[in-house]
């Protein structure tokens, strides 16, 4: 269902009715909505018991990227993806680097963009593929959607960058449209996400990441390190253990530097603090740590988990060189995991 007033407004795909009311079914809050009100995200809302969504091709942001930036460092490395970001987030973490598109509701007026002209538009970048990021991607479910099925018609790869909040039936959805890989931002144990990014349940961020990753799906992991939210050793220690036994040794896990922004003054994240949860990851069986938003630094290359020589040496979002061979160590053999150009 398509709105005459508006190309933003479409009927969302995964709804129920639940005692005169919408369940929204996209993501794990699972809103249940009255008429005429919106969910928790404001981007969806109830019109006459039909869940609509208002962001349909609403798009805030697009950029031709570098994988490395998602970041992707085991995904066709040093290739291009369109990132493209609409509005609003289902997560109310107060130190949102993006908080100019994900803490607003959806303006009324934006810019438009159809899935058809967004795939032609990363061909016209000699782009890899497609990235939906910036916000949160999940609340673009019917656009991504769209995007997915043309980009892989069209041999380009399908990337989510999200906190990994979807629905199981939102998450069975993207794969079967061809999401090939999604990095999921890990922000803390349980009691520091459920304090600062409004209620959340970890165990459904866990969840979707062992399903994606039993669908053949590449995940990657992302903890943003925040001084006084999750840099103890404790909560470092519980996140790379999880990795470890519930989704593989082998994920990589990108421990990355804070700044800042939105409504969070705390002091920005010392390098010492990155290299000790660096530590903390290799301790913990995680082949691949990475030290990120530090360019340069030693931690941001790839080593082999067997013979350690250095096989992708990188600077910021840039592949100096790489050394793999069809995805193995040319000194050792070992197979490295990932999924490398041909």
């Amino acid at each position: 269902m398509k709105s005459a007033e508006s190309p933003f407004i479409r009927k969302a795909l995964l709804q129920e009715i639940t005692d005169g009311k919408v369940r929204c079914k996209t993501c794990e809050r699972r809103c249940e909505i009255a008429p005429g009100d919106l969910g928790w995200c404001r981007t969806r809302n109830n019109h006459d018991g039909v869940l609509m969504t208002q962001i349909y091709g609403a798009v805030s942001s697009i950029a031709a990227n570098p994988v490395e930036k998602k970041p992707f460092y085991h995904f066709y490395p040093g290739t291009f993806t369109l990132t493209a970001g609409s509005w609003s987030c289902n997560f109310s973490c107060p130190w949102c680097q993006n908080a100019d598109i994900s803490k607003v509701i959806p303006p009324r007026y934006r810019n438009f963009l159809s899935p058809e002209k967004f795939v032609e538009l990363a061909h016209r970048e000699k782009c890899s593929g497609t990235s939906i990021s910036f916000n949160e991607p999940t609340l673009s479910l019917e656009w991504s959607l769209e995007v997915f099925r043309l980009a892989r018609r069209q041999n380009l790869y399908n990337t989510y960058v999200t906190n990994g909040y979807m629905t199981g039936e939102a998450l069975a959805m993207l794969i079967e449209a061809g999401l090939d890989a999604m990095n999921v931002d890990v922000k803390g144990d349980a009691s520091a996400i459920q304090r600062v990014c409004g209620g959340v349940d970890i165990e459904k961020i866990w969840t979707a990441c062992r399903i994606a990753r039993s669908r053949q799906v590449h995940v990657e992991i992302t903890t943003l390190v925040i001084p006084t939210v999750n840099d103890a050793d404790a909560t470092l220690e519980y996140i790379a253990r999880r990795i470890v036994e519930e989704i593989g040794r082998d994920v990589p896990w990108h421990v990355t530097a804070y700044r800042p922004a939105y409504k969070f003054d705390a002091p920005a994240t010392p390098v010492s603090t990155l290299e000790r949860a660096h530590r903390i990851g290799k301790a913990s069986g995680l082949e691949h740590v990475y030290t990120g938003n530090v360019p340069g630094h030693p931690d941001d290359n790839t080593y082999c988990p067997q013979c350690n020589s250095m096989l992708i040496q990188r600077f910021g979002f840039d592949v100096a060189k790489n050394r793999l061979r069809a995805g193995h160590c040319p000194k050792c053999g070992h197979s490295i995991s990932g999924v490398w150009a041909a």
